[in-house]
């Protein structure tokens, strides 16, 4: 049962460098599009897949600079014993520690492991080698067995099934048994009785053809005393172990099946043979699959189980995918400066959590913790009134939106998010303050906050910063919403009775004691006003930032300040 415990990569397509020891079970890789992950998945299949011939272009160079040589070592362990032979790679044996260092000189403490190294030159031909520094200072290069190379190469499961679902080599078929077919005369058999029955058929099919031959024939002083006859020809007609692949009752062979369906028998098939091959590879794990049956997949492949059987590395854009599995089987891969990394999220609670009610946000670049629902209506109301002007939108930029539910969860989330490298911000209010050191923390470690004037909530800082005009359509709108009564009732409330929904109605000017009443009463605990998303949102798009040139400068200049943030990056 081989294991991958380091991969190293330099100057593969979109990777110039790349250091990362996976887990020995899920290994699934999340992070924004083009950050790499398909790659690392390629790089695995190429250095140690079973194959003999593999296609280069320049364009698999890093930035097409063919100078520097394309270098892909994978280091395995959990070796049989036909692989740490010292009569056969005795010279190759290395070490990898718990501190998860690869040592040139086995010790001990150390997990005995094997290092192989695919290098391309800028002539394109691929070179497969065992890596190690006594190898190479003394010039003795050695190379992998094809038996063992078979041993530990992965199986991969992608859009073409036809070779696992045969009796070829390296399918997961051969791998499932020791039985593998050995009906050479079989299906040399079966190979005469084809040529045989054709002839027959072909007789009536081309009698005028073959009479004209033997005519001919005849006429050349050629003897075919027997006659001649159409049939096939011995030389192209011969069956192998190949040919035997799995059909379904009625003949339909089984590679006509649907994506989704070939994809979960495949996974399942895996789990069988893991004895034989305990490396699975799988890009976007999601395509044909249904949620139902992602779970299924995920579940046959030992997500579930504390040691699962098999190592795999999956990449997924699902958040059913993210939504079912821990944090500490996912895996960031993000950009960070020439280098590329690798992160585990990890099983904290605070992020555990949020991956849960927020799993999409964890495959977006840039993340927006919102104190509540107001604040995420909010934007996500301003990002549909981007869109009606035909503006670049908030989500066409990569900005996931979070819900802390609360200020007391806002940096526990935020600072989680920061730490695996995504860009973050805090949108909060200001009426109740968080912690200050966890606020102060958060910001040293690069991240944002945008928050509304001192001691307002959002309902506190629109009521103060939209015209007149704007306001009395907002409170209009909850009149909608509600009802008059309702609504009259929280002004009522939230003044001491000092002021009434028609006093607030009929003003053809609202004064800060207005605004701050009226801020005051849409937050009534009893049904507020626009305490949810999509309340929000349609005030938002339809009220707030329509007029948001008419609003007062504080506002403006902290919701200019966060877009600018967002869309722009600065």
């Amino acid at each position: 049962m081989a294991r991958i415990r380091r991969i190293e990569i330099d100057n593969f397509r979109c990777l110039q460098k790349l250091r990362w020891n996976p887990s020995g079970g899920i290994n699934c890789l999340i992070g924004p599009g083009d950050a790499g992950k398909s790659s690392i998945l390629d790089a695995i299949d190429f250095c140690i897949g079973a194959r003999r011939v593999l296609q280069f272009t320049d364009a698999d160079f890093h930035l097409l600079d063919v100078s520097k040589p394309i270098i892909i070592t994978v280091t395995v362990g959990e070796l049989d014993d036909s692989l740490k032979s010292l009569e056969t790679y005795g010279s190759c044996l290395r070490g990898f520690t718990a501190k998860g260092t690869v040592e040139d000189e086995p010790e001990a403490h150390s997990e005995t492991v094997l290092s192989v190294r695919l290098t391309v030159q800028g002539d394109l031909d691929p070179v497969w080698t065992l890596f190690s520094e006594r190898a190479e200072a003394a010039g003795q290069p050695r190379f992998l067995t094809w038996s063992d190379r078979a041993r530990i190469a992965p199986t991969r499961v992608g859009a073409l099934a036809d070779n696992n679902l045969a009796w070829r080599r390296g399918s997961i078929l051969n791998r499932l048994s020791d039985e593998l077919p050995d009906m050479t005369a079989a299906l040399a058999e079966a190979a005469r009785t084809a040529r045989s029955t054709f002839g027959d058929v072909a007789d009536s099919q081309l009698g005028g053809t073959l009479r004209l031959v033997e005519k001919t024939a005849k006429e050349l002083g050629i003897s075919l005393s027997d006659g001649i006859k159409a049939t096939l020809d011995a030389h192209s007609v011969s069956f192998s172990g190949g040919t035997i692949a799995l059909h379904g009752a009625d003949g339909v062979p089984l590679r006509a099946l649907g994506t989704g369906s070939t994809r979960l028998l495949l996974a399942g098939l895996q789990r069988q043979a893991s004895a034989q091959s305990s490396i699975l590879l799988i890009d976007e794990l999601e395509h044909g699959l249904e949620p139902h049956r992602i779970l299924r997949l995920l579940g046959s492949i030992g997500a579930k189980e504390e040691q699962p059987p098999i190592q795999a590395f999956i990449t997924t854009h699902s958040p059913v995918t993210l939504r079912e599995l821990r944090g500490d089987q996912l895996q960031v891969v993000r950009k960070l400066g020439e280098e590329h990394s690798v992160a585990i999220v990890g099983r904290d609670e605070a992020i555990q959590g949020t991956m849960r009610l927020y799993p999409e946000a964890f495959l977006a670049p840039t993340v927006v913790i919102c104190e509540g629902a107001s604040e995420a209506g909010l934007l996500r109301g301003f990002d549909l009134y981007l869109g009606d002007l035909k503006y670049k939108t908030l989500t066409a930029s990569g900005i996931a939106l979070v819900d802390a539910k609360g200020v007391s969860q806002i940096y526990a989330r935020a600072s989680a998010f920061k730490a695996l490298g995504y860009r973050v911000a805090v949108l909060r209010d200001d009426d109740v303050q968080p912690n200050a050191a966890e606020e102060e923390a958060f910001k040293k470690a690069g991240g944002a906050v945008f928050n509304w004037r001192a001691g307002c909530a959002l309902e506190d800082e629109l009521f103060l910063a939209l015209s007149c005009e704007v306001a009395g359509k907002l409170l209009q709108r909850a009149v909608a919403l509600l009802d008059a009564d309702a609504v009259d009732q929280h002004i009522r409330s939230a003044s001491n009775g000092l002021h009434t929904l028609a006093q607030c109605s009929s003003a053809k000017t609202l004064d800060a004691s207005l605004r701050r009443t009226l801020g005051a009463a849409s937050r009534s605990r009893r049904d507020p006003w626009f305490k949810s998303v999509t309340r929000m949102e349609s005030v938002a798009r339809e009220l707030v930032f329509p007029n948001w040139e008419a609003a007062d400068e504080p506002f403006r200049a902290t919701t200019k300040a966060l877009y600018q943030w967002m869309v722009k990056g600065d």
